[in-house]
């Protein structure tokens, strides 16, 4: 083929090539004079007709330049536009045929060569191909050499024409291609010796070092975006929102995913796909993301332009820096406040709410024993940080293969965020997964990886004690030592979480080893196991796992966020000492009976106070803007002022201590705020107005510096007035503002002419001209210069300010959590005035005994309607300790067993209960086995799940516990099943000595009544059976109707002795040939139990025979049979 001839010939056949093709590009750009549409058998249009192996006329490439330049001056043509709005496949397939015929005019050589005709351009289509240049490409050489990778990418950057970017994407520019290149995409190669043509070998050996480039497409940086790429290195797994202007832009993949998030438009821009969002909206974006699970960083400009202009880099771009890292545990500060400012016009339904609480908790594990390991028992170490409210807790425990101990912590926190070593354990990696993707997407756990290096006790000693030495005379500090003394794991988690937290300066929180506190503690609380937790729905119904249909939904009437996470942890952590539960008691009880108005204000007061938990935690931070810090102090100082005002009336008719104390003891601990708020000017913290914030700048000399300076420029200018009327002969003549700018010297046009020659216009309009003087101009730029740093020093001063209210961080947070006691209170109370709930008694003997008590949270749904059957409980551990529980399915046992235990909870929290009377002994934990699930995360089946946990029951269970199993041994053959649930009762009864419920359909289980007469009782759930209905039969054998259960819901003494189980599948609707096949089957089933029951018996009574006649009586009872 000609072409493959000219490329691999030598440098003479090279030059003809190069030459036709860049007339080809030129030709397919411009057209020619006299250019007429050519048929499509002569060829493409816009692009010369001969064949592409000709060689075209010498004389072309000894053209002079100059001569084009001025042919193009008399026949200028149009550029070629190109339509965006072409849909990409079109424009991929217009590509691909150009491709194609180029092709096709190299290899068939049977079209007439045909003179290619001079192309006539316009110089301002020169310059836009002079563009594409790039000064540090290689000259062009008319060796045969290959062309070079990097004049070949260059051709994406251009956008402007359509074919030229559509056959660059299908370029790769490699070696092995070059040659292709030159056959195929002569006219590409064409372009950039044109672009270099008029530019010389030395002249570009010359240039100065070549920029950073895009890999993919060979184009240079912006200097903005090599500011992301810096930016984007330090932090890959970020989001990073970058401030330009009136707007945040993403680049990149990051813009991909806000676009795909966030449902906003994404597009390509100079080398990075981009997105942008308004400044205003970012805290509502920003928690969108961080709700579906990112990182997100914001990165602001930290210079202004009139600084810039008089500073070194005044000719580079913009300084920025990351100022604050989002992720779901650490959504604080002003980008994200959910209070935002006052009077706040923005929809509040378009931002997520902020749930309770917001853990972080670090997970670590001790590796040292290798025998535990292997077998799966491990030790855990937990640290978990809330930095919305300041809260830290640890925990240190040992756990078993099903990781029940830690399912236990992860449920009572609920945490939103997972910080985990690169490594763990197959057990615990399996758990982590189970409990991160079972929930929806923007509800699904964080999780967070960091090196295992930092997890090294090693490494965590050492970072921990150069932490605290910073701030703590290590030496003397009793509580640093009480840090190092804690278990392994606890450390090195606490490194890992100081380390993490260090990222989004939040680290403050751990200055105070004070705060450390130890999650679960079996001398203070109740322990109530994640299993327990779940099957009696005390956070969260089992159905969808909402809030609705919970134990802590019956008893949240809070009114404030702070008073509500107080009373979560009061529902996880029951008490043990009968004094703390009856304080609460007493509490309850006078807010119930008293007639003070005292009560009523203080409530009214909590119905109008914010967040303040999270307010003080973001000041502590410094991380609140103006808005969020009045607010804050503004409703301190008011329920300062109320409760002072109250004082008097509490101490003469409050009677309760815990109510006393806490009301007491607020305005003492709130006594620092009203200094704080008394210095702030009111209307400059609502719109934000740093510089005019305070009112008195005593302490504030920078400030007060800075706006002399800037009143001494201002009076300049001022009196420079007097200068202008002179100069204009207008006495009246004064300063003008328009559009932000200032002192504007306004003329009529018609006066223009007196205006002096050195004054600089600014605008104009129709009828009038505005100018500034250079006196002006000089003293305006460097008025707006000390505006400007004004603002920086009162930036600075803000956060000293800040930090000395930090100073009474720890005071101010007993005030709020008193209150939120007090909020406590008044919620139990008004679950007290519900009706029909009682005060319990408690007691340190073991007893429950409950006279006529319902199910708290169903008795709610029912509603005064529906009535719930109410059932009494009585066990004690000096007489029946234990209730063996049977009856028909759907009987109501389940409710029950759920209905003893949550009356007992809530007894021990300190509330009243629904029940006519109730006396409970201390209980120092509830354990349940209920309900029937497999876990395929973990690896288990139902039987499994179901026999692990009540191995974890048998290992913690004690003769003070409350222990509950639902149906134990039913997720295996029936043997087996009886064995198991009967060994583990008799365990029970005979060892463990507990408080036991046990539901059963097993009616081996029941003989337990007879062995231990004392301490077990077998009751059932009353129902009553429809015999008429049920004895009917349609004269076939095998037909049968199942029986009719009506369910009385009333525990009754005694063993039912069937489960009658074809009546639920009668409602539940199972067809009725099956029904009725299966009531036969479950008749001779019975029928033949029956019989082998009566042989056994009829067996036993002839081994005991000792006469004859006995004998012979049970000869004829048998030959009767």
């Amino acid at each position: 083929m000609p072409r493959q001839k000219a490329a691999s010939g030598s440098a003479g056949a090279a030059v003809p090539a190069l030459a036709a093709a860049r007339q080809a590009v030129l030709s397919r750009f411009f057209k020619p004079a006299g250019h007429l549409k050519s048929s499509p058998q002569t060829g493409a249009p816009g692009r010369p007709s001969c064949d592409a192996g000709a060689p075209p006329e010498p004389r072309e490439l000894q053209e002079p330049w100059e001569q084009q330049r001025k042919a193009s001056e008399v026949n200028g043509c149009k550029k070629r536009t190109l339509e965006y709005d072409e849909p990409d496949h079109k424009r991929a397939k217009q590509a691909r045929g150009d491709e194609g015929e180029e092709s096709g005019t190299g290899t068939v050589g049977s079209c007439e060569p045909r003179k290619c005709l001079r192309p006539r351009m316009v110089l301002k289509s020169l310059e836009k191909l002079k563009e594409f240049c790039c000064d540090s490409e290689i000259p062009y050489s008319r060796a045969p050499a290959e062309p070079p990778q990097g004049r070949l990418a260059i051709l994406p950057k251009c956008t402007d024409f359509e074919d030229i970017s559509l056959n660059a994407k299908h370029i790769v520019p490699s070696e092995g291609s070059s040659s292709q290149m030159n056959q195929k995409g002569g006219s590409l190669f064409g372009l950039a010796h044109f672009s270099l043509s008029n530019k010389s070998h030395e002249s570009l050996q010359n240039t100065s070092e070549p920029k950073p480039t895009n890999r993919r497409t060979k184009s240079i940086y912006t200097p903005l975006e090599m500011q992301y790429l810096e930016m984007k290195e330090q932090h890959k797994d970020a989001i990073l929102c970058i401030e330009c202007g009136y707007k945040y832009r993403f680049f990149g993949e990051d813009a991909e995913i806000a676009a795909r998030e966030l449902n906003i438009y994404c597009h390509l821009d100079h080398n990075f796909m981009t997105a942008s969002i308004p400044t205003h909206r970012l805290f509502v974006h920003v928690r969108r993301l961080v709700a579906k699970g990112h990182k997100v960083g914001v990165v602001k400009q930290t210079e202004t332009a009139a600084l810039k202009a008089i500073g070194e880099n005044k000719s580079s771009v913009f300084t920025r820096k990351l100022t604050a890292l989002y992720t779901k545990s650490t959504l604080i500060g002003e980008d994200v406040n959910p209070l935002m400012k006052l009077d706040d016009p923005v929809n509040v339904e378009e931002t997520p709410s902020d749930t309770s609480n917001n853990y972080l908790l670090c997970i670590c594990e001790n590796k040292e024993n290798m025998k535990d390991k292997q077998k799966g028992n491990i030790t855990v170490g937990i640290v978990g940080v809330q930095p919305a409210t300041g809260e830290v807790v640890f925990d240190s425990f040992q756990d078993s293969v099903s990781r029940l101990e830690l399912e236990t912590r992860i449920l009572r926190l609920q945490p939103v965020e997972l910080l985990l070593p690169s490594e763990m354990s197959d057990h615990t990696e399996r758990f982590i997964k189970s409990i991160t993707s079972v929930s929806v997407r923007d509800d699904r756990i964080r999780v967070e990886r960091m090196d295992d290096l930092y997890f090294e006790y090693g490494h965590a000693f050492q970072q921990i004690t150069e932490f605290y030495a910073e701030v703590l005379d290590v030496k003397a500090s009793q509580s640093f030592s009480a840090i190092l003394n804690l278990d392994k794991p606890v450390i090195c988690s606490l490194a890992a979480v100081i380390r993490y937290l260090k990222e989004f300066n939040l680290e403050k929180m751990l200055y105070n080893p004070r705060n450390l506190k130890k999650l679960s503690s079996e001398m203070e609380f109740m322990t109530i196991n994640g299993t327990a937790l779940k099957s009696l729905e005390i956070l969260q119904n089992q159905t969808d796992s909402k809030f609705r249909g919970s134990l802590l939904w019956v008893l949240d009437h809070t009114k404030t966020p702070f008073g509500r996470r107080k009373l979560k942890k009061w529902v996880t952590q029951p008490l043990l000492k009968s004094r703390e539960i009856n304080a609460r008691l007493d509490a309850v009880s006078e807010i119930l009976i008293s007639g003070s108005s005292v009560f009523g204000h203080i409530q009214n007061h909590l119905c109008k106070l914010p967040d303040i938990e999270r307010g003080l935690c973001s000041i502590y931070h410094k991380k609140c803007s103006t808005q969020e810090f009045f607010l804050i102090v503004k409703a301190l100082c008011h329920l300062k002022i109320e409760i002072q005002a109250l004082i008097p009336a509490i101490n003469s008719q409050v009677k309760s201590d815990l109510l006393k104390q806490c009301l007491l003891e607020i305005p003492e601990h709130l006594n620092p705020v009203e200094h704080f708020f008394n210095i702030l000017n009111e209307q400059a913290a609502k719109i934000g107005d740093k510089t005019e914030l305070f009112k008195d700048l005593t302490d504030f000399p920078s400030i007060s510096k800075r706006k002399e300076e800037i009143q001494v420029v201002t009076t300049k200018i001022n009196l420079h007035l007097q200068e202008i009327r002179r100069v204009l002969k207008n006495p009246s003549a004064h300063y003008k503002t328009v559009l932000g700018q200032e002192f504007l010297i306004e003329v009529k046009n018609s006066l223009i002419s007196s205006i002096p020659s050195d004054w600089v216009k600014v605008g104009s309009t129709k009828a009038v001209s505005r100018f500034h003087s250079p006196f002006i101009v000089e003293n305006y730029r460097h008025l707006n210069q000390l505006r400007e740093q004004l603002v920086l020093d009162c930036n600075t001063e803000w956060l000293n300010f800040l930090d000395h209210f930090s100073e009474h961080y720890h005071s101010l947070c007993k005030a709020v959590h008193h209150l939120a006691t007090v909020d406590c209170i008044f919620s139990l109370a008004k679950v007290a005035k519900q009706g029909d709930y009682c005060r319990p008694i408690l007691q340190e003997e073991r007893k429950i005994a409950i006279k006529n008590g319902r199910h708290p949270v169903i008795d709610v749904l029912l509603g005064e309607q529906d009535q719930y059957v109410p059932n009494s409980t009585n066990l004690s551990g000096d007489s029946e300790r234990v209730m063996i529980i049977t009856g028909p399915n759907m009987g109501g046992k389940s409710s029950y067993i759920k209905q003893v235990a949550l009356i007992t909870i809530m007894a021990q929290i300190g509330s009243y209960v629904p029940a006519e009377e109730a006396t409970i002994g201390i209980v120092d934990g509830i354990f349940t086995r209920m309900g029937a699930a497999d876990n395929i995360y973990k690896g288990q089946s139902t039987f499994m799940e179901e026999l692990t946990d009540t191995a974890e029951i048998i290992r913690k269970a004690t003769s003070q516990s409350l222990v509950i199993l639902d149906e134990l041994g039913r997720g295996t053959s029936t043997h087996d099943g009886i064995a198991i649930a009967y060994a583990t009762l008799e365990h029970f009864i005979r060892d463990v000595e507990s408080l036991t419920l046990f539901v059963t359909h097993y009616p081996p289980v029941c003989e337990l009544e007879k062995t231990y007469p004392q301490w077990v009782g077998n009751y059932h759930m009353g129902f009553l059976v429809n015999e008429d209905e049920s004895t009917q039969n349609t004269g076939q054998e095998d037909e049968e109707i199942p029986d009719f259960v009506t369910f009385l819901y009333q525990i009754t003494r005694g063993v039912a002795s069937r489960s009658y189980g074809l009546n639920v599948a009668k409602l539940a609707d199972v067809p009725g040939e099956i029904l009725k096949k299966a009531a036969y089957k479950s008749k001779e089933l019975e029928r033949l139990v029956n019989v082998k029951r009566k042989r056994l018996k009829s067996f036993a009574k002839l081994w005991n025979t000792a006469d004859a006649t006995e004998l012979q009586e049970w000869t004829n009872m048998v030959e009767t049979e």
